[in-house]
């Protein structure tokens, strides 16, 4: 999905306008807002006209700290430096257990093929061998037997998940808890392990205490606490799996590796703030950056532990996230009040934590809401004080707090619908650590970029020195316990460097170089025919805008786009364009949602074009980024109208740019202007298509995008299936579909779709109109599943595609081959080169570089590939997971064909990230979330007073944004768009 979740929750990215951001395709905050809330790494996917691979943006953290592990000696390649090798000084030696993996594959052979997560056929072999290193790290253990316990705590209805961890944490301080502190973990919730076996039956007495509180108070809760045996965990049974024993492939390792991640985390978690599933943030380790007004990016670790073959293994990688600044509440209003002249926006304080301390004790509570009253003008009933006071007066007299701001801030709610709890904001402190609720915008993506996005060398230095010191893998006491030692030195793991593609072009020759290359003097390989076309000038007021159909300035603009057309080889007719003009639209302030402008910008295309001899395409002339209507006239095009549109956003830096910049602009909206008309802009020589075209053979992507925690709730998921149609490869209309996020209980999280069955049917549909036959083999890349979620695929989506192969005919009935892979970014293996000729200039990895021994899974079908050139900060590959197969393929095609085809992307003159038809249905999830733009992507910017009055989580109102959704949906893509790449 893509943000997602995909576990990807927030909005994948509003687009923009071609030239908004990088390449052609505009600030695509979806892998790069991703990447900023999750982990480092960000990588381009190969957005746009490409001019060769450059350094990113330096980082700006500061320095790791130590200088231990195998960073002694060696250039940290800190941002700013000279790419180097990581470790240069220490030999990288593939570790002698993968000298048997060949026995291990060999193994497999003899137990026959098997289509569902089939075993691994092979290893690649195709291209240059290398040597990389990982950032995993090897487990050792001296301990047989892990005892899992189960805690239960009474008063149960008292014992919340907050107060769980408090009265753990008192707990571990009581004289009667010490015996054990050595050797036990816990998840400070309901789960303990230990390497020993605990007295039956164990329990505690403990008094509660506020944080602060250094005596309890005379009502305090008295927690028991039960430690109850469960069950014992044999390190054996990971033993077993790692040595690759077919028998042993379904055992349930989760709580096994769940207890050791428990052990191997314990430090983390007592010392840092852990955000998500495995990740932890350390507030003195490292300087955060300020992204914004309250708003700043921390650098932590991710850890997990991970079987692999004949080797446990560690897998550590720097992540960042953003946080609220800590300080005053007040504070922060006024700053809010005085940077923006309006009050804290709701997206900034909904659910925030803060503290007060005003009643003798810390208590940290959530923002309901912020009233518009003062402490000055609230009044309320005080039988204590004799009557009605204001909040003023009843802090001076109860507490002796006089207020400063009790007549120029507002109260704030710490309370609830049903109680409201109201509180001067300058008492309250925002409390520190709290990961960020909202969704940043493109300037803090951009800050967050430039903060996380550092050398692959500076990364791994970093990991190994403050990350071991941080996580407390040097050695603390509870590894200790359990008998652990984690090797101080990344694994090194044998890799291979693919070769690139041949490429073919109608005129000219493309030279690849780091996946990327030119196309000057070249003409697209099938140019499309433009039977007419408009010009849509939006007037709302920019400073770069146009003066009007008749100014000099925009015909030479125009003219000069219309050349670039014809000199990639498109037929345009002479004929000029039809210019249209909104006319000034009203301003944000007179209507804030823009649905005046909206109105206006469609009875402009109404009135001025026949609806029953459309152009080929609108030409959209912005000048400027707006939230409201660049997706307004996406949906206006996609969905009532019929029309396709490109949009140009008129910067000075790009379309208005002189001389070559403007002409590599030009050529990224050419790629796009060609492709959306159902040209072939490039195509792959036939020996690198071979793979393809020896039997028809249809591709597929599918993905699903979410709503967000700022979207509103009961806003529909999107699932988006596209599928090629032509023998190139090229051309990938969509089908689309909103579906109820909780449609299946069991589904809900996995993103499963829900009209799979109907959404193959209509791809295979066109396939069979094009081509008078069905495919006779079908190879789907999924994306936005993550790895505990491979067997429902199987379960869930499998079926369906099944009943759409029996209803798209019957009989004779129509069984195809069938391949799907799962295709996943949200992972934290990094690779490093151990040698200068195998890294970019910028010290990454070579783009061809595919990995499947070492870290990956001991028993699947699956491999760690990096198609593209990483233009910035540490390159993140994708990892392909094969998880049906009953065409049998082998290692080989597999990884070849899936880097070759990372070649194909329509829309850029470089190779990829991610294969293009997950690419594709990636971008059509995205573009239909501009159909519910206010939902799923601008209700985080809505005031709170918007929601008073309603309860968001009530099931009747969750429906009643769902019917909204479906009203906006209406009945989804317009018939004239159905059959093109509307979403490129």
């Amino acid at each position: 999905m893509s943000q997602q979740n995909r576990g990807r929750g927030g909005p994948r990215g509003r687009g923009a306008p071609s030239g908004a951001g990088r390449g052609s395709g505009g600030p695509r905050t979806g892998p790069a807002a991703a990447a900023a809330t999750s982990n480092i790494g960000f990588s381009d996917r190969g957005r746009g006209f490409a001019r060769g691979a450059g350094q990113g943006p330096r980082g700006s953290g500061g320095p790791p700290r130590g200088s231990g592990g195998t960073g002694r000696g060696m250039g940290r390649g800190g941002p700013g430096a000279p790419a180097q090798v990581f470790a240069a000084n220490t030999p990288a030696r593939v570790d002698q257990r993968l000298n048997e993996v060949d026995q291990l594959v060999s193994s497999f052979k003899r137990l026959g093929v098997q289509d569902e997560k089939p075993l691994r056929p092979g290893f690649g072999t195709l291209g240059r061998p290398q040597v990389l290193r990982a950032n995993f790290f090897a487990i050792k253990t001296t301990l047989k037997i892990i005892y899992d316990y189960d805690i239960a705590f009474t008063p149960k209805a008292q014992a919340g998940n907050e107060r769980r961890a408090r009265i753990l944490q008192i707990l571990e301080r009581e004289p009667q808890y010490a015996p054990y502190v050595g050797f036990v973990a816990h998840d400070r919730s309901q789960r303990l392990v230990a390497a020993k076996k605990l007295p039956q039956p164990l329990s505690f007495q403990v008094q509660y205490l506020e944080e602060g509180e250094t005596n309890p108070r005379p009502n305090a809760l008295t927690f028991t606490v039960e430690i109850g045996f469960q069950r014992e965990l044999k390190i054996t049974q990971s033993d077993q799996y790692m040595q690759g024993r077919p028998e042993s492939r379904n055992e349930d390792l989760l709580p096994l590796m769940s207890a050791l991640n428990l052990v191997l985390q314990q430090h983390a978690a007592n010392t840092g703030i852990r955000v998500g599933k495995n990740r932890y943030f350390f507030g003195g380790s490292s300087t955060p950056m300020q992204l914004s007004l309250g708003v700043e990016a921390w650098r932590g670790f991710f850890i997990s532990v991970r079987p692999t073959f004949k080797q446990l293994m560690v897998n550590v990688n720097v992540c960042m996230t953003a946080f609220y600044t800590a300080g005053n509440l007040a504070d922060a209003m006024i700053m809010f009040r005085n940077q923006s002249g309006g009050g804290m926006p709701s997206r900034f304080y909904d659910k925030l934590k803060v503290s007060t301390t005003h009643l003798g004790y810390i208590r940290k509570k959530a923002i309901f809401r912020i009233e518009r009253e003062t402490a000055r003008q609230s009044r309320f009933q005080c039988d204590e004080l004799g009557g009605k006071v204001t909040v003023e007066e009843y802090f001076k007299k109860k507490y002796n707090i006089t207020l400063r701001h009790a007549h120029d801030l507002p109260l704030v709610n710490i309370g609830n619908k049903d109680k409201p709890n109201l509180v001067p904001a300058e008492l309250c402190q925002i409390v520190p650590g709290q990961a960020y609720r909202g969704k940043l915008s493109p300037n803090e993506t951009s800050q967050m970029i430039r903060f996380a996005c550092n050398p692959p060398a500076y990364n791994a230095a970093t990991i190994c020195d403050q990350g071991f010191q941080d996580l407390g893998l040097t050695g603390n006491n509870v590894l200790n316990g359990f008998g652990i030692t984690v090797s101080r030195e990344m694994t090194a793991v044998p890799s291979r460097v693919l070769p690139p593609p041949g490429l073919s072009y109608k005129q000219g020759s493309a030279n690849v170089r780091e996946a990327s290359w030119n196309i000057v003097n070249i003409k697209f390989h099938s140019p499309a025919t433009v039977s007419s076309w408009a010009v849509l000038l939006v007037q709302d007021g920019g400073r770069n805008e146009f003066r009007g159909r008749s100014d000099p300035q925009l015909q030479t603009f125009l003219q000069t786009f219309l050349q670039k057309l014809r000199s990639s080889g498109m037929t345009v007719p002479t004929t000029p364009p039809q210019i249209l003009e909104t006319g000034g639209l009203p301003r944000v302030g007179q209507d804030p949602g823009r649905r005046q402008a909206l109105q206006q910008i469609k009875d402009t295309l109404t009135r001025n074009l026949d609806r029953n001899k459309k152009p080929s395409f609108i030409l959209v002339l912005l000048s400027g980024v707006d939230n409201y209507i660049y997706p307004g006239i996406k949906r206006l095009g996609d969905v009532e109208l019929g029309l396709s549109t490109v949009h140009m956003l008129l910067d000075p830096k790009k379309a208005l740019a002189p001389g070559n910049k403007q002409d590599q602009y030009f050529s990224n909206v050419a790629l796009k202007v060609n492709i959306k008309l159902g040209g072939i802009n490039h195509k792959l020589n036939p020996q690198a298509m071979a793979w393809l075209t020896k039997m028809k053979t249809m591709i597929v992507g599918i993905d699903v995008t979410h709503p967000g925690p700022a979207s509103e709730k009961g806003t529909p998921s999107i699932a988006a299936v596209v599928a090629s149609y032509d023998n190139d490869f090229v051309q990938y209309p969509a089908s689309l579909r909103p579906q109820k996020p909780d449609w299946n209980k069991e589904a809900k999280e996995v993103c499963m779709v829900e009209n799979l069955t109907e959404m193959m049917i209509e791809r295979l549909q066109v396939y069979r109109q094009k081509n008078k036959a069905l495919p006779d083999r079908i190879l789907i890349f999924r994306d936005g599943v993550s790895e505990g979620q491979y067997d429902l695929v199987l379960k869930e989506e499998l079926p369906r595609i099944r009943e759409a192969f029996r209803k798209i005919s019957p009989t004779p009935a129509y069984k195809p081959k069938l391949t799907i892979i799962i295709c996943g970014k949200r992972h934290h293996a990094r690779f490093n080169a151990t040698a200068d000729q195998d890294m970019t200039k910028n010290g990454n990895t070579l783009p061809g570089t595919v990995q499947d021994k070492g870290i990956t899974d001991v028993y699947g079908f699956d491999y760690y590939l990096q198609a593209h050139a990483g233009l910035q900060g540490h390159v993140r590959p994708t990892h392909y997971y094969v998880v049906y197969d009953d065409f049998h393929y082998d290692a080989d095609t597999i990884q070849q064909g899936t880097h070759t085809t990372s070649y194909l992307y329509a829309r850029a003159t470089k190779a990829v990230s991610l294969v293009p038809p997950a690419y594709y249905a990636d971008l059509a999830c995205e573009r239909a979330r501009y159909y519910l733009n206010d939902l799923l992507n601008l209700a985080d910017e809505r005031s709170s007073a918007g929601s008073r009055g309603r309860d968001r989580d009530s099931e009747a109102e969750k429906e009643r944004i769902y019917q909204e959704a479906m009203r906006l949906w209406g009945t989804g893509i317009h018939t004239d768009m159905r059959g093109t790449m509307f979403y490129i």
